[in-house]
């Protein structure tokens, strides 16, 4: 379904289409979904792998993430360690939240009259889960996810999204928390902005040439009032 242009009536908006990662980028998840990927390693038997090397997978497809960070377990033990993964995710997800000042950022960018969209590596039936939440309700206009699409950094989930709503690359802005986020948007031809406050170290999102690198909402909310 091809949705209607939106109108910009001051002629100073510089990108319609917005795509926001989820875990680690509005939802503050990163230490839960370290956590649960060292617990179904440790559940099947594998080398737990540090903090660091859970974190790094988020925002890769589950059984990707899952098989990066768990080298040594054979292929065929790839469902049980899913499993054990979904076991412990869905019974802590509600320890998680929004980042404070998120729902402000997201508000705002509607009034704007951007398409306010979601791109995540998590599955369909977690994140449809999340947005069921009453205030999520309407705040986005669209979302794909990994196992719908492809994994990141596959650019798919971006295409798709642009084909949707009949937009261009470069009017078209990605905003996430890993490298996996940034490459995706390189590979799709978009701009990005990274935050820091997820999953990975921002040393990293240089070479992947983002437009700014927020460390906190408040300075993604800033920006993207200024510049988006």
């Amino acid at each position: 379904m091809l949705h209607p242009a939106r109108p910009d009536a001051s002629g100073s908006r510089q990108y319609d289409l917005i795509a926001f990662d989820w875990d680690g980028t509005l939802f503050d998840s990163t230490a839960l979904i370290t956590r649960c990927i060292q617990e179904a390693v440790r559940d099947v038997g594998g080398t737990v792998p540090s903090d660091r090397d859970a974190a790094y997978v988020i925002g890769l497809g589950l059984m990707q993430a899952l098989a990066h960070a768990a080298p040594d377990v054979p292929v065929e033990r790839y469902p049980e360690l899913g499993a054990r993964y979904r076991h412990h995710y869905i019974a802590r997800k509600h320890d998680i939240s929004l980042f404070g000042g998120v729902l402000a950022m997201l508000a705002d960018l509607k009034s704007r009259q951007h398409w306010v969209t979601v791109a995540t590596g998590k599955n369909r039936l977690g994140l449809d889960d999340v947005l069921q939440a009453v205030e999520l309700v309407g705040m986005f206009d669209a979302s794909r996810t990994a196992d719908e699409t492809a994994g990141k950094p596959h650019p798919r989930m971006l295409q798709e999204l642009m084909r949707e709503f009949g937009v261009a690359p470069e009017r078209t802005l990605m905003i996430g928390d890993t490298t996996h986020d940034l490459q995706m948007a390189l590979n799709a031809g978009c701009h990005s902005v990274g935050v820091s406050y997820g999953a990975h170290e921002p040393d990293a999102f240089h070479a992947l040439k983002p437009r700014f690198v927020a460390h906190t909402v408040r300075e993604l909310h800033d920006w993207l009032a200024a510049n988006a």
